[in-house]
């Protein structure tokens, strides 16, 4: 795979090898014929087909092959071509479902990749027409400056798509006030299964019978059968659904009918809403768009009792919130654990909470907001501790909420504190590395609020009958709880847990007028119940109207509804099965802290799509290539299921040890270390890149590059010994060509100028200015390879800033960390240097020395990656002795408030901030933005990933346009940014940064800049 440009070219090696020989439905050739029917890339190679195999759900399938359509006219080309041979096909949005509904043995239709515009817009009507592929992160933040937005609003709205939210008639936390997606659907031009493309909309009821003919084409006699439905099956439809606002099991025959009977209108639009892709290809979707609020206040109440928290889902209804959001015991306990949300938990929620409601108001002002929240705190119980008077004037009180404490927050700082609890168990409830797992299969079922109490307290007991528990949280309002109980579908016992599991909650869900799926759909999970949801006669509407739309049944085929002699079952196709055998290929080098080991992580990804975020919409460090690049394999879901694949036997035996496989699947992932914060099951698919390389290594050799890399502190310090000569070699006429032609370095990019004096060589020649005896702290200042010998300013100014708050501060003997060796996977070489490190720094730590590092990666070797190499060795010990007393230099400034002892003078200006990728990944990157406000400057710190560097990965050759491709999107930020300078803590960063096209120099470190701002 090359990186050419700012999208990365299809892998095209195996274009012709495949052919599809689906029983009678054998065609030679497949691939050639479809490659000439359409403008877009067709790839039916394994590496594709694998990567297309699973979604966000407990399911693998592999698919025949994967077609990117550039336009409706390549969709028609496809669908006409296939439905002639009786070829399966799935349309497939960001395969984040949950149900399965997005993995099938067909030709997979990715729009994400070219059918992702918005087409129209008009502010006034209040509405757009948009591709299917557009994100709705994208869509509404194309909307934001208009007031609008697209008001369904599912979790991976920044990740999910308009095609899929159509195809799962989606909805979200606010559905108490936007309903679903078919409520905003006006007019869809879809490609029908013979590949007939038209326009569907409203219609009135006569228009629909005028264009009806069950003997034309397929149009008409779509048309003619909707009518029919609505006829003979109305009543039915009518006391078979419940009454629910959240239901999107089977199709939608309750909103087809009712619109036509109260309205007279058929919604054509609304009826594929929740289809699943079954029933026709959306290429374009004309939407209604909602005001965005003026404001919003929240409530956040604590029970003692969970069902308490159930019974007071009523009552707080009847106040006309947005939202109301549940969280249990078991996400609050496991968040109270974890260091991001432990804090936040401590603060909010006393231990013994069993329950916490959210409860959300939108409101045209302040005051209103306000008035809401008091309202409804009037009507609880104790009362006594809220802010609210009962007895205020214009409060009214309602029906009794038990709630056993509360809070409110009404500035937005607060409510998203409110929201981040709401966010902080399910990273991880999704985090876990043992064979047994929180799975979705019925975790989305919708039930009267009423009822919520009862079904509850009877789920549990199933649960209890089957030895497992699960947790009970999301949307309490409209009574959908997402609830996943812990099974191993490794073993035969776990997969007949799971299906009578399964059974037994289905019919607790007839019981109290409930829907298996009020959010997540069908799929495979959960079609094989509609027939026990509706009944009969409703089973075989759903078969009919599949029938009329898909005669051959080739669209998603087994979703919604299957035919009777060819079921869907939830227990088959299985990611994780009784017959799943797992095998690495080599004994791990590193120390893997989790149940599983190197295993468990490998098999984390569980493919809700976290990681194929946009910068602009979603921020975050992850994942840098994907967002510069838009391909699913250079995605940590892409990269993280192909490597289980390999290691599962997916993939032909040790293919991950392939140059196939290393080059294209490993190779451009740049080690970040964003996955292992943003992904929420942190996947750190960085190390996981390490110990593939290290074994790469061991089995195939290493390039002379790598080594030269790898060992770049020897280099740097011979090119320093040298200096100015050796800065002047790469100046030489055709040197950089000479160089990129024999060791692969990008004759692009500027290269460093090593320093005659060293860092070290400075401090050797100075005394220090706090002496020892009269500092209250002694720091040990290890100067980086870039450092010591490109860079030693920032060294320099780190040791001015330090002795300025009264540190004793001497110069490490030590330049290399180990992080070049790491980098680049020769993990026995970064472990020998390691230790090495850790054996002369401890004793130093243990007689009251800090160790300070400038490189934000240096930094983080010692504090993280040190463990990993010697954590189960004689050195673990050393080892956690030194990262545990380890610093970037504003790390340490800020965590022991050392700056705040100095005297500042009064810079005036206003910085950008760029922090690097591996201090955000370990939740570090703070630190300098607090010191650098302090020492007087504005600072604008950007919510950026990788700057593309990525230590040597932006030097070599083949990947600079990939580098700069990173690059562009952090060049785009800095230009948005009011900042009068950009400053990076990051080597690599600064250096990409100086050469963006419009920098006249390399910006510096944030530390000299303090240095800068210190007072005479």
């Amino acid at each position: 795979m090359s990186d050419t440009d700012a999208r990365v070219d299809p892998r095209d090696d195996a274009r012709a090898s495949y052919d599809y020989a689906g029983g009678d439905t054998a065609r030679p050739g497949l691939v050639d014929d479809l490659d000439g029917l359409v403008d877009g890339e067709v790839r039916f190679d394994e590496y594709s087909r694998q990567l297309y195999a699973t979604d966000a759900s407990i399911y693998s399938v592999t698919p025949i092959g994967v077609v990117f359509p550039t336009s409706t006219a390549d969709v028609a080309a496809v669908v006409e071509y296939c439905a002639e041979r009786e070829i399966p096909v799935l349309p497939r949005g960001g395969g984040t479902s949950l149900a399965g509904q997005t993995v099938n043995e067909a030709v997979v239709l990715d729009t994400t990749r070219h059918m992702d515009g918005l087409v129209e817009f008009d502010a006034d009507e209040r509405r757009a027409r948009a591709q299917p592929g557009i994100t709705l992160g994208e869509l509404n933040a194309t909307l934001a400056d208009a007031g609008l937005k697209f008001a369904p609003d599912p979790a991976w709205g920044d990740k999910s798509v308009l095609g899929g939210a159509i195809g799962n008639n989606s909805t979200g936390a606010h559905s108490l006030k936007y309903g679903k997606t078919d409520a905003y659907v006006e007019e869809c031009e879809v490609v029908l299964a013979d590949g007939t493309v038209t326009t569907v909309g409203e219609m009135p009821r006569d228009e629909l019978d005028e264009r009806a003919d069950p003997e034309g084409d397929l149009e008409a006699r779509i048309y003619a059968e909707i009518g029919r439905l609505i006829d003979d099956y109305g009543d039915t439809v009518e006391t078979a659904y419940p009454d629910l606002k959240r239901n999107v099991s089977g199709y939608n025959l309750d909103w087809l009918v009712e619109r036509a009977r109260e309205e007279g209108v058929v919604d054509v639009p609304g009826l594929l809403a929740g289809s699943e892709g079954t029933l026709a290809v959306v290429t374009e979707a004309e939407i209604s768009l909602e005001p965005v609020p003026e404001t919003k206040s929240m409530a956040l109440l604590r029970y003692d009792d969970y069902l308490d928290a159930m019974d007071d889902v009523v009552p707080i209804l009847d106040h006309d919130p947005a939202a109301v959001e549940v969280l249990d015991d078991v996400l609050l306990d496991l968040a109270r654990e974890t260091e991001e949300f432990g804090d936040l938990v401590g603060e909010m929620v006393p231990e013994g909470t069993e329950a916490v409601l959210l409860v959300e108001f939108y409101a045209d002002d302040d005051a209103a907001g306000r008035e809401q929240v008091a309202t409804l705190l009037a009507d609880r119980v104790p009362g006594a501790d809220t802010a609210a008077d009962p007895t205020a004037d214009g409060v009214d009180t309602g029906e009794p909420i038990q709630a056993a404490s509360a809070d409110e927050a009404h500035d937005d700082a607060e409510r998203k504190r409110f929201w981040k609890l709401r966010k902080s168990g399910l990273p991880i409830l999704l985090g876990r590395t043992t064979d047994e797992k929180h799975i979705a299969f019925l975790e989305d079922t919708a039930i009267p609020p009423e009822n919520l109490r009862d079904f509850v307290a009877d789920f549990r007991e199933i649960l209890a009958d089957h030895d497992t528990y699960a947790s009970f949280y999301a949307h309490a309002g409209p009574g959908v709880l997402h609830i996943r109980p812990l099974i191993d579908t490794k073993t035969e016992t776990g997969v007949e847990e799971m299906a009578s599991i399964a059974d037994e909650v289905t019919d607790l869900v007839v019981e109290y007028d409930g829907s298996v799926s009020g959010e997540h759909g069908d799929g495979r999970a959960r079609t094989q119940w509609n027939r026990k949801l509706y009944g009969g006669e409703i089973w075989t509407a759903f078969q009919e109207l599949k029938s009329a739309f898909d005669p051959d049944w080739i669209l998603n085929p087994g979703q919604v509804v299957f035919r009777d002699d060819d079921p869907t079952d939830l227990t088959e196709n299985l990611r994780f099965d009784p017959d799943y055998e797992f095998d690495a290929g080599f004994e791990p080098t590193l120390d893997w802290d989790v149940d599983n080991g190197m295993q468990g992580m490998a098999e984390l990804c569980h493919g809700c799509g976290g990681c194929r975020g946009h910068q602009e919409t979603t921020g975050g460090v992850m994942c840098p290539t994907y967002r510069a690049a838009g391909e699913e394999s250079l995605s940590t879901r892409g990269r993280a299921n192909m490597l289980r694949q390999a290691m599962a036997g997916d993939l032909p035996a040790d293919e991950q040890f392939s140059d196939e496989f290393v080059t294209e699947v490993m190779d451009l992932c740049i080690g970040c270390k964003g996955c292992a914060k943003d992904c929420p099951s942190e996947v750190d698919m960085a190390k996981l890149k390490a110990e593939l390389t290290h074994e790469y290594h061991q089995r195939e050799g290493a390039s002379l590059r790598d080594r030269l890399f790898a060992n770049i502190d020897s280099l740097a310090a011979v090119g320093s010994a040298l200096a100015p000569l050796s800065n002047l070699a790469s100046k030489v006429p055709g040197a950089r060509t000479v160089m990129e032609k024999t060791i692969g370095i990008a004759g692009e990019r500027t290269l460093p100028t090593f320093q005659r004096e060293t860092l070290r060589d400075w401090a050797d020649g100075r005394t220090p200015f706090v002496p020892e005896s009269e500092a209250e702290r002694k720091v040990l200042l290890l100067p980086d390879t870039y450092t010591n010998y490109t860079n030693p300013e920032a060294g320099k100014a780190a040791i001015h800033v330090l002795e300025a708050a009264d540190v004793h501060v001497r110069v490490a003997d030590i330049t290399d960390s180990g992080r070049p060796a790491f980098s680049k996977g020769f993990l026995d070489d970064a472990r020998a240097t390691a230790a090495e490190n850790v054996e002369t720094l401890a004793p130093r730590v243990r007689e009251g020395w800090d160790v300070v590092l400038v490189e934000p990666s240096d930094a983080v070797m010692l504090q993280s990656d040190y463990l990993d190499l010697l954590g189960d060795g004689e050195h673990a010990a050393a080892a956690e002795t030194v990262a545990a007393n380890a610093y970037g230099v504003l790390e340490y400034l800020d965590r022991h408030r050392l700056d705040e002892d100095i005297a500042f003078g009064d810079p005036g200006e206003h910085l950008t901030y760029h922090g690097h990728c591996h201090q955000k990944a370990t939740k570090k990157d703070h630190h300098a933005v607090g010191v650098l406000r302090r020492a007087g400057y504005g600072v604008d710190p950007l919510d950026s990933g990788c700057c593309g560097m990525a230590g040597s990965f932006g030097y070599e050759a083949e990947h600079y346009s990939m580098s700069r491709a990173i690059g562009d999107i952090l060049f785009d930020q800095v230009g948005n940014s009011d900042g009068e300078q950009v400053v990076a803590p990051g080597a690599s960063c600064r250096t990409q940064l100086g050469d963006r096209p419009d920098a006249d120099e390399e910006p510096p470190h944030p530390i000299e800049r303090v240095a800068d701002a210190l007072a005479e």
